[in-house]
C-alpha cells in the first residue's frame, strides 16, 4: 500500500510518536510511507517589527523536535503554517488524518489521494478549539480507527458513529522495562510535566504539597518537552528532566515508587502504561486508558479528576505499603501491561487499513 499520514506541527506529543511507531511499522512490512506536516507557526509581522525596532532582532522560525526526526521516513513538511490541499499531498491508496483540522483537510481531498481514514487519539473538544468544527469532524464520512474502549464509546453514543475500529496503543517492552524490586529507599513519585491545563499538573503540585507535610524525605521526579516557564512554583525538591531519551525515562519510570497522573483529559495515556511496564504501580485520574486498566488497590489507584485530596491519599497508600505488599501490587502493574506490544498493534493497524481499501465496511474490533 501506499499510505500517507497527514500531520499538524510534527512534534514531541504523545500522539505524534504513536504515528511515527505506525509509520515505521508500516514502512518495514514494505508499505510505501508518506507524512506531510506543516511547519511551526511563524510570529506575525507586527510581533517580528516590534522584536526588529526594539532591539531584539528579527525573529527566527523555531524548528522544533519530534519523534519523527532520524526514522528515515519521507517526511515532507509544506512551505508554511497553513491548510493543506490537494497540491501538498501524494497520490495513495490511503490517507490518514491525525487531528480534527487534519479531518477537514483530508476529507477535502480528491479520490486519488486515497481511502480516506481518521485516527482519533483524544476527544478533541478543547477550550483552544473551534468546537463545532471539531463535532463536525466526528461525523465526517471517514473511516475511523481509535486508540481505547472509552473513545470507541464516546464517538458511538455522542456522535452516533457505530463503525469505529479499536486498535489499542502499547508499550515497547524491550525499551521500557525493569526487573522485580522493592520500595526505594526514599519514597518517590514521578509525573509528566507538561503546562497545558488539560494534564492537571496544578492538581499534581497541590498533592506533592500534601505529601510533604506527611513525607518530609519526598522525592519527586519529573520530564517534560519542554522548560518550566514559571507558570508554577515548583517544589524545591523536584528533579526535573528536560527531553530526555527514552533509555533515561525507562530509568526514571523505575526509580519510582508512584507513578502520578492528575490529568483533566487523556486520548490514552501512554505514560502510565509505560511505567506500569517499568513495574511502578499508578495512580491517575478517571481519563484515558487508566479507567480500563486500573484495579483500585490492586494494580494502582483510580480517582475523580481534579480531586487533589483522593490522589494525595490514594499515593500516600501506596508508599505506607510494606516491602512485600508494594512488591504485589509492583509485579500486577507489570502483568497488566504484559500482554501489549506494539508489533501486534500495528499488524491490526495495517490490517484496518487493508479492509478499508478493500471498501469493506469498518466493523468495531477491539485488541486483545
Amino acid at each position: 500500500m501506499r499510505v500517507t499520514f497527514v500531520l499538524p506541527v510534527a512534534s514531541l506529543s504523545g500522539g505524534i510518536r504513536v504515528v511515527a511507531i505506525y509509520a515505521q511499522a508500516l514502512s518495514e512490512r514494505g508499505h510505501e510511507v508518506t507524512i506531510v506536516s506543516q511547519p511551526y507557526p511563524s510570529s506575525p509581522l507586527r510581533r517580528k517589527i516590534k522584536s526588529f525596532v526594539t532591539g531584539k532582532g528579527w525573529p527566527v522560525t523555531p524548528t522544533i523536535p519530534s519523534h519523527l526526526d532520524g526514522l528515515g521516513l519521507d517526511h515532507r513538511v509544506i512551505d508554511k503554517y497553513r491548510p493543506m490541499s490537494d497540491a501538498d499531498i501524494p497520490d495513495a491508496d490511503v490517507v490518514v488524518a491525525t487531528w480534527w483540522e487534519t479531518a477537514e483537510w483530508v476529507n477535502a481531498l480528491s479520490p486519488s489521494k486515497g481511502v480516506k481514514m481518521y485516527f482519533i487519539q483524544g476527544h478533541e473538544i478543547f477550550p483552544f478549539c473551534p468546537v463545532d468544527r471539531v463535532i463536525a469532524t466526528y461525523k465526517m464520512p471517514l473511516h475511523k480507527i481509535t486508540i481505547s474502549k472509552w473513545l470507541v464509546d464516546l464517538l458511538r453514543v455522542e456522535y452516533g458513529q457505530t463503525d469505529v475500529v479499536l486498535v489499542g496503543n502499547s508499550v515497547d517492552h524491550q525499551q521500557f522495562h525493569a526487573v522485580p524490586r522493592g520500595k526505594q529507599q526514599r519514597p518517590t513519585i514521578g509525573f509528566l510535566y507538561h503546562e497545558t491545563p488539560l494534564k492537571g499538573v496544578d492538581v499534581t503540585l497541590e498533592v506533592i504539597s500534601r505529601l510533604e507535610a506527611k513525607f518530609p524525605t519526598l522525592r519527586v521526579i519529573a520530564f517534560g518537552s519542554f522548560p518550566a516557564t514559571g507558570m508554577f512554583q515548583l517544589p524545591a525538591s523536584l528533579e526535573f528532566y528536560l527531553s530526555p531519551d527514552q533509555d533515561s525515562i525507562r530509568d526514571l519510570y523505575s526509580q519510582c515508587d508512584v507513578w502520578l497522573s492528575a490529568s483533566r483529559s487523556e486520548g490514552f495515556n501512554l505514560t502510565a502504561m509505560e511505567a506500569m511496564a517499568c513495574r511502578t504501580p499508578v495512580v491517575s485520574t478517571r481519563t484515558g486508558w487508566p479507567v480500563e486498566a486500573i484495579a483500585n488497590f490492586k494494580n494502582g489507584v483510580l480517582v475523580d479528576i481534579d480531586d487533589s485530596e483522593a490522589l494525595a491519599q490514594g499515593v500516600e497508600h501506596i508508599l505506607n505499603l510494606s516491602d512485600s505488599q508494594w512488591r504485589e501490587v509492583s509485579e500486577m502493574a507489570f502483568q497488566t501491561v504484559a500482554p501489549s506490544t506494539w508489533e501486534n498493534a500495528a499488524k491490526l493497524f495495517e490490517a484496518v487499513l487493508e479492509r478499508a481499501l478493500a471498501n469493506e465496511t469498518p466493523s468495531q474490533s477491539v485488541r486483545q
